[in-house]
């Protein structure tokens, strides 16, 4: 038997399903904070010391934590080659936006400090404002948006147009996810600067996250109940074979009201995730108010893992959805890579996450502890 064969075609495509699921989850945890740290800058830091305090508990970081931003890329494109073909083009602009805003972030750490300049450090913290706050927003946007279907389709020879444009994709729901993800993220870096610095930064930051991880909740219920009630979903109205050729058209699906949650209620046991990322960030909240800011970062990571695995959840088999053409949605089961392709890059995933996990632990480990003003003034080691 061949070795890749050990594992059969549909294995190895949900195996990456979620695989896919992980490295986003990770890269949302992770550069999450970074994210909504830059977000919170303008808010909680006054006076140039405060600031630097807030660059410095992000500065040693960021890089490390994008890895897994360039990771989920780089899983789609080998992975999930269609899924790559469609995101790609049609959210071009919202991408080029997004890596604009990410540009901006460090080479705002870079050249903050460069100048003694008040206005020239000033405007440079509005750039990690833009580079926090824009990607957060457009994530959720384009999530929102998936979850609507994207207006593609494919013709008989395997072309696909996008017949979409950019302004298309700021309709209200999108919009709606997108304020999902701002407050979300912003609840995490909050927690992470309670964490991470002292009085009176930490007590602006707890206030803030404590409003941003009731807002999470609030405008997540909300989502929830306009995707139920107004937004169409998708379901296959065909049968699909799971180990068959990856070619979208060799199904039938269609648009049915309600469709989003038919896997809840076909299995009961996963209404445990959309709840966790109910509740999870009120648990943030709370830990918060009772000045316990580990268990704040936990319940925040907690509830933002549960918020996007609901996304994946309620859309399986799901990955994309076409809203012109619904037969042409690309599906966990028609839209991969070979079976060989992705069995050689499971090979590589369990030999290298196991490295990066351990290297993250050991880094988040060497800079544990508060930054401190004291030694921002007296220059003890922090760079920015």
């Amino acid at each position: 038997m061949i070795l890749h064969e050990l594992i059969s075609y549909d294995t190895l495509r949900v195996i990456w399903w979620l695989l896919l699921g992980v490295l986003l989850i990770g890269f949302a945890v992770t550069d999450g904070f970074d994210l909504g740290v830059g977000t919170l800058l303008p808010l909680v830091a006054r006076g140039d010391v405060e600031r630097r305090v807030v660059v410095n508990t992000i500065g040693p970081v960021w890089e490390g934590n994008q890895v897994w931003l360039i990771l989920g890329g780089g899983a789609i494109f080998a992975a999930w080659p269609q899924l790559y073909a469609v995101s790609f083009s049609g959210f071009y602009i919202a991408m080029f936006a997004v890596l604009f805003a990410l540009i901006l972030r460090p080479v705002g750490f870079k050249y903050r400090s460069a100048r003694e300049s008040a206005k020239w450090r000033n405007g440079w913290d509005w750039a990690l404002f833009i580079g926090g706050f824009v990607p957060s927003l457009i994530f959720g946007v384009a999530m929102g948006n998936v979850l609507q279907g994207v207006p593609f389709r494919i013709t008989p020879d395997m072309q696909m147009y996008y017949d979409g444009t950019f302004f298309g994709l700021l309709n209200p729901f999108a919009l709606l996810c997108g304020l999902v993800s701002v407050a979300m993220l912003t609840m995490h870096g909050a927690t992470w600067l309670v964490l991470k610095t002292e009085d009176p930064v930490e007590g602006r930051a707890r206030r803030w996250g404590m409003a941003a991880a009731v807002l999470t909740t609030v405008l997540y219920a909300l989502a929830g109940l306009v995707l139920f009630k107004l937004v169409s979903g998708y379901q296959l109205s065909s049968e699909v074979t799971a180990g068959g050729a990856s070619n979208p058209l060799f199904k039938s699906a269609e648009h049915a009201s309600g469709a989003w949650f038919n896997n809840y209620r076909s299995y009961g046991a996963l209404m445990l995730v959309p709840a966790v990322g109910l509740a999870a960030p009120l648990l943030a909240a709370f830990a918060l108010l009772l000045r316990k800011p580990l268990a704040a970062l936990l319940a925040s990571a907690a509830g933002i893992a549960a918020i996007i695995g609901s996304v994946g959840v309620s859309m399986f088999p799901f990955i994309l959805p076409s809203s012109i053409d619904p037969s042409a949605s690309l599906t966990v089961w028609d839209s991969s890579s070979s079976h060989l392709t992705l069995f050689i890059m499971l090979v590589c995933a369990v030999i290298f996450m196991p490295i990066i996990l351990a290297y993250t632990s050991w880094v988040f480990s060497i800079l544990r502890g508060k930054v401190k003003a004291d030694d921002i003034r007296n220059g003890a080691g922090h760079a920015y």
